[in-house]
């Protein structure tokens, strides 16, 4: 026998703990906050959280650097791809009772290491997100100062060439970000109440950039003697793509929100769809203004908007701008630092992230501790970061998210629902079972050709076919990015890589298509499943990789912290754990008591209370 080797007991029981699911009925627990927020303040949130670095920075950024005028065509593949993970997130809006999120969905779907990987990386978008629209907002006024500050600071603090680091530190970002958080450290109605204020003025300015924008336009500048309309190729939009991503997020602040909504059944749904065509259409019109009015190459990435006007002699009109900049950064930040305590409160509430984020002060609707740490981080982050490093962070880290969420959606439509969820109360027990095959077993017309896919443990064939429905997409996604820069293959082994990928990854979707299907007539459904959600997969995975090698290093980077925190609190501190206690430590018994033991409360039989008292805290 090995010595200190672990057993195989003990193995299976720690995957099992990776793998725990949270039930789907604790979802609906009594709310432990007030629900005032209604579906226009959820729309504001979700504007908000995504008419800021986007407009602003990604349009001249991506023109310049990436894709031309076409980054208006970059902007509109991003736009799908955030689409097919919206519809998503609606499913999930009418699946999961309370708290909206992609971690609460990965917890219900797919298990509780998952769920912490998914909410650290929300909590890294927020962080991030909060950053980069800091230093966007401080470069814009600082234009209004002709640069000032920026050549103040570098004169006495000096330029840094180090990766990662910006050249010089922003104070005055950082100084923004401490004053947001000292707002929502007010409450959540005062920071609902200036959010509605600077989102209006922001529309307000968006709608005047347009209009001033097409008055100036110069087709000319979309000419072969200005390099064109897509000067850097298929390649460009693509890359462009995957930073425009960036400019979409923002589901998981009205997600996170959602928790205080008056209607939040119907308020999400509406909320995340109207944000998304709002902001898709604001981000295309204002990437064409923008190379109308100027060459593309001409542009200045960190201020496009209002350089673009002070280029043909607007500088009034680069003013409003800079003021539209201004309530911009205000509104992102505000909704940004309201979704990240949100997300905190749930990991620390399910214990899996420390406890002391987890007390809510009952008069602002928050966490002290959590406003004044993050709110401290997000101000180191800005005032040291390269605001691109921000910008490809937070699109890396969001990209994973949705691919999480996309998968989700798969496991939960081929999942057995709870009987309390699919039946009705008045009807004979049972009923719903007989008349409807069961989630995740061979359709009844496809049993007699497909016979051999219902063997071995029920849902097995579905595991299966989406672990293999992943791998096969990211396979194929590598070939098509890398087939000319990294693999090196001839024409022959790219040709039959290609096939071979598409082929598995086609077949994958057809099995998942042979099996039965939840069906819920009272609330939303994502279409097409699982194509839906397999096309959201694959587009996301596809635009990560059009990502530097230095994102991926920082996100590692951030990965290797978040699963030290998980390894070393979270997974002992779970209150799923901790509803495992005592089976783990009673005496040996029968097998029926340590079933019963591991049921929920809901589930567990009514004539031996003795078995569902559990505790439900550590």
């Amino acid at each position: 026998m090995a010595w200190g080797l672990p057993s195989t007991d003990s193995l299976v029981r720690f995957c099992q703990k990776l793998n725990r699911l949270k039930p789907l009925e604790e979802s609906t627990m009594e709310r432990s906050q007030q629900h005032h927020l209604t579906t226009l303040d959820l729309t504001l949130m979700g504007v908000g959280g995504k008419v800021g670095v986007g407009l602003y920075v990604l349009t001249g950024t991506v023109a310049k650097g990436a894709a031309g005028p076409a980054v208006l065509v970059s902007f509109g593949v991003a736009a799908v791809a955030s689409l097919l993970t919206a519809l998503c997130y609606t499913e999930f809006a009418e699946r999961v009772p309370l708290r909206r999120s992609a971690y609460q969905f990965t917890y219900v779907s797919m298990g509780e290491l998952w769920a912490f990987l998914v909410g650290w990386n929300v909590l890294l978008e927020c962080l991030i997100g909060g950053a980069a629209m800091a230093r966007a907002g401080s470069s814009y006024l600082d234009t209004v100062f002709s640069h000032r500050i920026r050549s103040f600071t570098e004169a006495h603090v000096g330029i840094w060439q180090v990766p990662f680091l910006a050249q010089y530190p922003d104070f005055l970002a950082a100084g923004v970000i401490l004053l947001t958080s000292a707002f929502v450290s007010c409450g959540a109605r005062i920071s609902s109440c200036l959010n509605r204020t600077f989102s209006a003025i922001s529309l307000v300015v968006i709608l005047f950039i347009i209009i001033l924008g097409f008055v100036l336009a110069r087709p000319h500048n979309w000419s072969a003697e200005e390099g064109g309309f897509a000067p850097f190729g298929f390649s460009g939009i693509m890359t462009g793509a995957a930073t425009c991503f960036y400019a979409f997020v923002g589901f998981d602040v009205i997600g996170a929100s959602s928790e205080e909504a008056q209607n939040p059944k119907r308020a999400m749904p509406m909320a995340i769809v109207i944000s998304l065509g709002l902001v898709a259409g604001a981000y295309i019109l204002v990437s064409t203004v923008l190379t109308l009015m100027v060459p593309w190459h001409s542009l200045n990435p960190d201020s496009a908007l209002a350089d673009a006007f002070y280029q043909r002699g607007y500088s009034w009109a680069a003013f409003i701008v800079v003021a539209g900049s201004t309530c911009a950064t205000s509104t992102v930040l505000l909704s940004n630092l309201f979704a990240l305590l949100r997300i905190v409160y749930a990991m620390a509430a399910d214990g899996l992230f420390f406890q002391v984020f987890a007390h809510v002060n009952s008069e602002r609707q928050g966490s002290m501790v959590g406003i004044l740490v993050f709110g401290v981080l997000k101000a180191f982050l800005a005032l040291l970061l390269d605001i691109e490093v921000l910008v490809w962070l937070r699109c890396i880290s969001t990209l994973l998210t949705f691919t999480f969420v996309a998968t989700s959606i798969i496991i939960l439509r081929f999942r057995k629902s709870a009987p309390s969820s699919s039946q009705d109360p008045g009807s004979p027990v049972g009923t719903e079972q007989t008349s409807d095959p069961e989630p995740g077993q061979l359709r009844p017309v496809l049993r007699p050709y497909l016979g051999f896919l219902g063997g071995g443990r029920p849902r097995a064939a579905v595991s299966w076919a989406l672990g293999v429905l992943v791998v096969s997409a990211i396979t194929l996604d590598c070939v098509l990015v890398f087939r000319d820069s990294a693999l090196h293959l001839p024409p022959w082994g790219y040709t039959l890589l290609l096939l071979l990928s598409s082929i598995t990854f086609l077949l994958s979707l057809l099995v998942l298509g042979a099996h039965q299907q939840q069906r819920r007539q009272d609330t939303f459904q994502v279409p097409m499943v699982p194509l839906t959600p397999a096309l959201s997969i694959f587009f996301n995975i596809f635009l990560m990789l059009h990502l530097s090698y230095m994102t991926w290093l920082g996100f590692s980077i951030w990965l290797l912290i978040g699963l030290t925190v998980y390894f070393g609190y979270g997974i002992w501190h779970s209150k799923e754990n901790q509803q495992e206690q005592p089976v783990l430590t009673a005496p040996h018994g029968s097998l029926e008591e340590t079933v019963q033991a591991l049921q929920p409360p809901s589930q567990a039989p009514a004539q031996e209370p003795s078995h569902m008292e559990q505790p439900t805290s550590p």
